[in-house]
């Protein structure tokens, strides 16, 4: 596989989208990939709207993309932080007054603008693909991880984080749909944020 020269798509196949998984790369190439993949659909969900966008919801649920936006940032900086070294939460969560409760960041992102639930969400992403480098730099998948006493490994924090986007760019899609009838599993070539 060759890389891209951009380190923060770095399982992106040169010539390729950043979003395209490696068709026959290694475990943590194709982990990687895919996780990076769902990151970018569900970027590509959540961009371009306004506060009244983020906000809409589907049904009865009480799901927003602005509160996905602010739940899956909180993820990556808990699992790719806290869970893999032990790194506590810190800003911009300290600043806010998280609470630790079930699905705080879900309820409070109604406060937050748009601009600023999308650059929380794009740096915790940043943070999460520098976090795994340095650690799969100084070794593989089945490194012993921070979180339950050392028993759990690298492999299974990037297994929790495909589980979790994967619900959640499920119900991005729907929510998505619903504000304006975007579509679609991959962003359209060339896509990049533009909120």
């Amino acid at each position: 596989m060759t890389s891209t020269s951009d380190p923060a798509h770095p399982f992106a196949t040169e010539g390729t989208a950043p979003w395209e998984p490696p068709l026959a790369g290694t475990e943590t190439e194709a982990l990687l990939g895919a996780l990076d993949r769902l990151r970018w659909t569900f970027r590509y969900k959540a961009d371009g709207l306004d506060a009244a966008g983020l906000a809409a919801t589907v049904g009865a649920s009480a799901l927003t993309l602005g509160g996905l936006l602010k739940h899956l940032a909180a993820m990556e900086d808990t699992t790719f932080g806290t869970k893999l070294s032990g790194v506590p939460l810190g800003e911009p969560w300290t600043g806010w007054g998280w609470d630790g409760s079930d699905d705080w960041e879900l309820r409070s992102a109604a406060e937050d603008a748009p601009h600023v639930l999308c650059r929380t969400y794009d740096d915790a992403v940043a943070r999460a693909r520098q976090r795994v480098a340095a650690a799969l730099a100084s070794g593989d998948m089945d490194q012993r991880v921070h979180v339950a006493d050392g028993a759990a490994n690298l492999r299974r924090l990037v297994c929790d984080m495909l589980e979790e986007y994967g619900r959640h760019t499920g119900h991005a899609d729907l929510l998505r749909e619903a504000v304006d009838g975007r579509v679609g599993e991959d962003p359209p070539d060339g896509w990049r944020p533009v909120s």
